[in-house]
């Protein structure tokens, strides 16, 4: 059968068997043994096991559970809450300030996190009612914390950058520099649509937070402090040469908990138990989703579908943009049912070929795939980010939420098309910090 075709055929069938209900792991393994029993025999489903297990026998993935932990440590505290009266004790003369707090408690948070449920459930409890009770509309409330959350999956250190880095053996280091100028980018876009919008509804000056005087304000630092120096020192480490991503992460992992005990007084070994618990789940499933990716790409390779893909792309005479906009759009409709890591461990072994021959860059491509990826947390019918909304204000309408978020849709995609005029948005720190890639 012709390679192309047969890869029609696959992706029709993992689209009927993903929609089953199945999780995506489980999904995977079935369309790949599947397909490998019927075109390449048993010798080939025979070699899944190792396959497996192979694919998980690399030291960088000791950094997902160790970044995990270090997520979950600061979300089970009331780290969130401070980042936020923080920001609004030092933006309270700020026309609109408190949306701008908002979203750079979201930034903050999401740099030590890197997840967006957790970033926005963490704000969002308190930056809701806030903003609500003080006037500001709820679209604008809601549609900021929800695009805030997304952050997580940009703002290093990500994730969903070290699946990309492992899927397709891509610096990671490189990746989470490529992620920061976009991703403060990011920020402030949504900053600057959140205040325009803010001062169409009404009287901007009466929006204001509260009168906080300096001894208010400097209170409450001690306690924000020692997690951005975790940040800082994470980063340090990584790129000054003192330790791998997987190490530094296991450190700031202990710091993370150590200063979650110390602080907040998270003695209770019940609560360290969940912390633990709930880091172990979501680093399984993560763990479990890229070793059935790459059984699944060993069915494309095996049956040479990877291969006549990228073959036929290349002999296609079509503007590189224009591509690059179709592979867009696939992204987007992907992230629009998927999660981020989903569809990076199935697309990237497709796309980074195509990518490379049409002479993108893989670092760059990187940002612009993550930034679709945050479109899809805040759009229908998935869409995360807005049912954690829902679930802290369900007074607020589902329709309400999605309509808040879809301006700031349109700054994501004003963001990829900024990236595509100004690729060195991306590429310049890396290669100032780590030197230019080989």
């Amino acid at each position: 059968m012709d390679p192309l075709l047969l890869g029609a055929i696959v992706a029709i069938a993992t689209i009927v068997v993903l929609f089953s209900g199945v999780s995506v792991a489980i999904g995977l393994l079935i369309v790949s043994a599947g397909f490998l029993f019927v075109f390449d025999g048993m010798r080939s489903v025979e070699l899944m096991p190792e396959i497996l297990f192979g694919k998980l026998d690399n030291f960088a993935l000791l950094s997902i559970p160790m970044f995990i932990i270090m997520g979950a440590s600061i979300a089970s505290t009331r780290a969130g809450a401070d980042l936020y009266e923080a920001l609004e004790r030092w933006l309270t003369r700020i026309p609109g300030g408190l949306v701008v707090s908002n979203l750079g408690a979201c930034a903050l948070f999401a740099a030590m996190s890197g997840s967006s449920p957790a970033t926005c459930a963490a704000i969002g409890k308190m930056g809701i009612p806030e903003m609500r009770k003080r006037g500001y509309p709820d679209g604008v409330a809601a549609g900021s914390i929800a695009a805030g959350g997304t952050l997580g999956i940009l703002i290093p250190p990500s994730v969903t950058m070290i699946v990309y880095g492992i899927a397709t053996e891509t610096s990671i280091g490189r990746l989470f520099l490529a992620g920061v100028i976009p991703g403060l980018m990011l920020v402030g876009l949504f900053m600057a649509w959140s205040l325009y919008s803010t001062w169409r509804s009404g009287d901007a000056a009466s929006l204001g937070s509260g009168s906080y005087t300096w001894g208010e304000r400097f209170e409450i630092l001690p306690r924000v402090l020692p997690f951005l120096a975790i940040i800082l020192g994470v980063l340090y480490a990584m790129y000054g040469g003192i330790a791998t991503p997987s190490e530094t992460a296991a450190v700031g992992a202990l710091l993370c908990l150590l200063i979650a005990m110390i602080i907040y007084k998270l003695w209770n070994p019940k609560d360290l138990w969940v912390v633990l618990r709930d880091s172990t789940k979501e680093s399984v499933m993560i763990l479990f989703i890229i070793a059935a990716a790459g059984v699944f790409s060993f069915m494309l390779s095996s049956l040479f579908i990877t291969q006549s893909i990228a073959e036929w792309i290349g002999t296609l005479e079509v503007n590189r943009w224009v591509l690059m906009g179709a592979v867009n759009v696939f992204l987007l409709i992907a992230g629009f049912f998927l999660p981020p890591v989903a569809v990076i461990l199935m697309a990237a072994p497709i796309l980074l070929p195509i990518i490379t021959t049409a002479g993108f860059d893989p670092i760059w491509f990187a940002v612009v795939l993550t930034i679709n990826m945050e479109i899809g947390l805040i759009s229908p019918p998935v869409g995360l980010n807005l049912y954690v909304i829902n679930g802290i204000a369900p007074d607020i309408s589902l329709k309400t939420i999605l309509l808040g978020s879809l301006p700031f849709v349109v700054c994501m995609v004003v963001a990829i098309i900024l990236l595509c005029l100004f690729p060195g948005l991306a590429t310049w720190l890396p290669d100032f910090v780590m030197g230019a890639a080989v």
